[in-house]
């Protein structure tokens, strides 16, 4: 994720940041004014955002003021104006409780605002670093343009204002948002590291003109959609204003791909990865203390294995033991001139590379946009969406939200960099969950009525998938050592092994299993949709065959009577598959297809008509062998009729909102 979220409470802005924060997490000298200490930091003063500054008096773009963040986020919500609405009121007679309470919006609250922490890939902020200026006002533009279409979907698709008891009823923010808008330039290690502050504010306004506050649980839950939709806008942003492309990477294998700009060497991110070496060192010690550690009876306090989620704590833990002091923040062309010359010395990355950086990664794009053809289908996105959320989250149970953000990442790995059309993420969605969700909802609340908090299963039967690996019985004393598989009983340690010296076993990575069942699924829709069931079904078979490889193409189903006989001459010259043998070596469903999106379309059609030609010849097929039979209506029954049964109950147990992945 490159979008984090922490809360901002009233007591925080203080100690935290209107001394460090707002000067780009240096230290801020005491006694000295906000905009003199961030010119000597070298960062720019902070800006306002969101539609609803203008409701506080403010204007898009301005200057944050100290006095303002201090009323908005330090005072549990105040207007930014307080101290001038209340020697108003004040000058005019009124009392100071008056006067005092006139300066405030709603009730006051503890929690004022959320943090929001934006920034881009790795390879983006090292164009920024390493190129020239017009290059690096290029990628923080797009990088803003980003945030704020960010804020505007939170403001009409995310953001809840909760009153009534126990807030029973909920509007959107009719007014918007406001924000503070706070940029950074380097990372505590000193490395490049663009990324900008969004404090939120929590105060809204209703309908009614009464100010409440924004639901902070549902921007928590929506945290990793708006990561999706960050990192998708700000790689088409950079992309097409400075004519590159993005790639997959694989950064862990078994996990989730990256999308970073091709051309840009990987050696590189690794010379920005200080800390990331920091934390993995202490991840491990802590992993290994976690499958040892034992309680007062010899007896293991938790799972012999490290599990995903267990992971995911532990590597909060071993960042926050890791965490350097902070530095003395420098000015912007300082560091760039620094980060230059160290990469340049230590990254091992070639100088006319460094030097080039951006005509390098130019370079690659020609052969991105020969071998890979941006083809979004929806209907076959929602059947990758709808098999990978299915498997990343608990007991398969999921929300909107979830597939939200799976189509976003679909998106970002189809288009490679180009922009996509306007709502198209939702059209994904809403085909997922009328095709392939089944709602299983059983809402004793209000809010458990409301389409975002629908909960959903898959409809398919995924029983030919491997079951997931259960972790095995803990061990009965503190001198066995952790199981090497985790399906095997563990085994002493040898007397000569140092603790820590075997491999720790870790549960494998469930985004594995998420693609095994997007396979899966599009195999069974390939077979079961081919010869049987027309409209839009077939169309995503004809689609997802078209980037197929070779030997997984459904062959034309041949007569019974002329088995024996050689295939027709010229039976499928209407179908070039030079392109698909190519796929044998690619890495992604169209990597490699030297295909333009005309072509695609009659290599598509092409498919089409010999599978219209196959199921006219299978369907007289079948009508003469049963002529004479009983069952002569010529219905053609679905070869999957338990996808029109009713859902299994699934096994009791909690939901969790935030699984690992999603």
């Amino acid at each position: 994720m490159t979008v984090d979220i922490r809360v901002i409470r009233a007591g925080q802005m203080y100690r935290y940041y209107l001394r460090e924060t707002v000067v780009g997490d240096g230290r801020r000298p005491a006694r000295t004014p906000l905009r003199e200490a961030q010119e000597q930091a070298g960062v720019p003063a902070g800006r306002w955002m969101g539609r609803g500054v203008a409701v506080l008096g403010l204007a898009p773009g301005e200057e944050v003021t100290e006095a303002q963040l201090r009323n908005l986020f330090g005072e549990r919500g105040r207007h930014p104006y307080a101290d001038r609405i209340e020697a108003d009121r004040l000058a005019k007679g009124e009392s100071p409780k008056k006067a005092f309470k006139a300066g405030a919006l709603g009730r006051r609250v503890m929690v004022t605002g959320v943090d929001f922490v934006f920034r881009p890939q790795p390879t983006i902020y090292l164009l920024w670093a390493l190129g020239d200026e017009e290059t690096r006002r290029v990628i923080e533009a797009a990088h803003e343009r980003a945030i704020e279409r960010v804020l505007e979907w939170i403001e009409d698709e995310v953001a809840v204002i909760r009153y009534g008891k126990d807030g029973i009823y909920r509007v959107r923010p009719p007014g918007g948002l406001v924000a503070a808008r706070l940029r950074h330039y380097e990372a505590r290690s000193g490395m490049p590291l663009l990324h900008d502050h969004l404090l939120l504010s929590v105060k809204g306004q209703r309908l009614d003109g009464k100010w409440g506050s924004i639901h902070t649980l549902a921007l928590h839950e929506n945290t990793v959609a708006a990561s999706a939709l960050y990192n998708e806008l700000v790689a088409a942003e950079v992309c097409e204003a400075l004519g590159l492309a993005t790639e997959p990477r694989t950064v862990t294998p078994g996990r989730r791909p990256v999308m970073e700009i091709a051309g840009v060497p990987h050696e590189l991110i690794r010379w920005t990865a200080r800390r990331s070496d920091q934390i993995a060192a202490c991840l491990e010690d802590l992993e290994h203390e976690y499958v040892t550690a034992v309680d007062d009876d010899g007896k293991l306090k938790f799972l012999p294995v490290v599990s995903e989620r267990a992971r995911a704590k532990l590597n909060q833990i071993a960042a926050r033991k890791t965490r350097p002091p902070k530095q003395k923040t420098r000015p912007l062309a300082q560091l760039r001139a620094w980060w230059k010359t160290s990469a340049i010395l230590t990254s091992g990355v070639a100088v006319d590379i460094i030097n080039s950086l951006l005509e390098h990664a130019r370079a690659a794009v020609a052969a991105i946009r020969a071998r890979v053809a941006a083809v979004v289908d929806v209907a076959l996105a929602a059947v990758d969406v709808t098999a990978t959320v299915f498997v990343m989250n608990e007991g398969g149970r999921f929300h909107r939200r979830h597939l939200l953000a799976e189509a976003r990442r679909h998106l970002a790995l189809v288009l490679r960099g180009r922009r996509r059309d306007p709502g198209l993420d939702d059209q994904i969605v809403a085909a997922a969950i009328a095709t392939h969700c089944l709602d299983i909802s059983e809402p004793k609340t209000v809010r458990g009525l409301e389409a975002d908090y629908r909960l959903y299963t898959a409809r398919w039967d995924l029983s030919d998938l491997p079951a997931r690996r259960r972790p095995p019985t803990p061990a009965p004393g503190p001198d066995r050592q952790p199981p090497a598989d985790t399906g095997e009983p563990a085994a002493p340690r040898p007397p000569d092994q140092k603790a820590g010296e075997w491999e720790i076993p870790r549960l494998p990575p469930q985004y594995e299993r998420a693609a095994l069942a997007g396979g899966v699924v599009r195999e069974k829709l390939r077979t079961t949709t081919a010869t049987r069931v027309r409209g839009r079904a077939y169309d995503v078979v004809a689609h997802q065959q078209a980037a197929m490889p070779e030997q997984l193409l459904t062959p034309p189903a041949a007569e019974v009577e002329h088995d024996d006989q050689e295939p027709e001459a010229g039976r499928r010259e209407a179908i070039d598959l030079t392109a698909l043998r190519a796929l044998r070596e690619s890495r992604t469903d169209v990597e490699a297809l030297d295909l333009t999106a005309g072509r695609l379309r009659r290599l598509q059609d092409a498919f089409a008509k010999v599978g219209d030609d196959s199921r006219v010849r299978a369907d007289a097929v079948r009508a003469n062998r049963y002529i004479g039979q009983d069952d002569d209506t010529g219905a053609v029954r679905p070869a999957r009729p338990d996808d029109q049964q009713a859902h299994h109950a699934q096994e009791p147990g909690p939901h969790r909102g935030r699984e690992a992945g999603h």
